[in-house]
């Protein structure tokens, strides 16, 4: 945001387009000379070149400008900067998204479940402003795709990133969340919240979920768990990433609502339903606003003088108005 020192000085643009109507239109500025139309002779005055007339304009347009930005100048401009510093630590997220292929199932219209699951949590985090945010994804194994972090625009990027089946055609729950444990494990938040998105039943990896939920309880991490989809027959559709096929079909979709419901419980956080889109973002509005730390906020402003580009600039035009009516128009005063 640009702020002036001394703003009432920029009152003098405004005696500008008197300036310019005293020097160009009005008709008693002086500079004519009379002579009869006896002596005139076409070839010796003859009409300026557009190129001349151009020139004529455009010093003039120079010359003017140049007076304003040293106007602009002697008012103090500088450009300051607001800058939010918090004094005190927010919460520490790590999303936990199911990819395996029944999140391609088409029962959240006008996309699918696994499409709808990334805006939701993109929503989330841009409503977010100093908790460090993570992300982890499961299908027969769990990676870790972003550590927390207040980088909000890379995870984000790697969010829309993600495509169904990367990691396996299973659904390793357990694996997530232990996944998501080792990497919250060393946080200094007072505060650890682990949120897991998924629509089936754990069939997959070398951790159990019931066990992977002690782990969390014993670190002090709160699980959200969320389960997602209709029950029932419901079309799917995919592009498989080994074979670049696109996949359709139906499929039973089913989740394990206890499995959810026991694990949330034993680390002292909720179970969600989500049927829906609409269902889902109200999901994570809930969320949003259980799990929010007071915030300690102080406020630096960064002030930076910015009249010496105006001088410059105003100079520089003023030389090329000078240079031009000199040097190609030749004028005497």
């Amino acid at each position: 945001m640009i702020t002036f020192e001394s703003p009432v000085l920029l009152m003098l643009i405004a005696v500008v387009p008197s300036l310019i109507y005293l020097a160009h239109l009005w008709k008693g500025r002086g500079g004519h000379i009379s002579f009869s139309f006896t002596i005139w002779q076409k070839e010796i005055l003859s009409r300026p070149s557009w190129l001349l007339r151009f020139l004529m304009h455009f010093s003039s347009l120079m010359y003017w400008l140049g007076l304003i930005s040293l106007i602009v100048a002697l008012a103090g401009p500088s450009i300051s900067e607001r800058k939010k510093i918090y004094l005190n630590r927010g919460l520490d997220i790590l999303f936990i998204l199911d990819q395996s292929p029944s999140m391609a199932a088409q029962d959240f219209s006008p996309v699918n479940r696994f499409e709808t699951a990334k805006g939701v949590i993109r929503d989330f985090v841009q409503r977010r402003s100093n908790d460090s945010i993570g992300l982890v994804s499961f299908g027969s194994e769990a990676a870790l795709r972003v550590p927390p972090t207040r980088d909000y625009r890379t995870l984000v990027d790697r969010v829309e990133g993600l495509r169904i089946m990367e990691l396996g055609d299973g659904t390793a729950i357990g694996m997530g969340i232990a996944v998501a444990c080792v990497h919250l494990n060393y946080s200094t938040a007072d505060n650890k919240i682990a949120v897991l998105i998924t629509d089936g039943k754990n069939n997959a990896g070398e951790i159990s979920p019931l066990s992977a939920a002690k782990i969390a309880f014993e670190m002090g991490i709160k699980l959200y768990t969320i389960g997602v989809g209709t029950r029932g027959e419901v079309p799917i559709e995919f592009l498989d990433p080994e074979t670049g096929n696109t996949i359709r079909g139906k499929i039973n979709s089913e989740y394990d609502e206890e499995l959810l419901q026991t694990v949330a419980e034993l680390t002292g956080g909720r179970y969600f339903s989500a049927a829906s889109p609409g269902s889902l973002q109200s999901v994570f509005s809930d969320i949003d606003s259980i799990e929010t730390v007071k915030q300690r906020v102080r406020m630096d402003i960064k002030t930076e003088p910015i009249h010496r580009q105006f001088i410059i600039a105003g100079f520089v035009m003023m030389i090329i108005s000078f240079f031009l009516r000199k040097m190609v128009f030749r004028e005497v005063l």
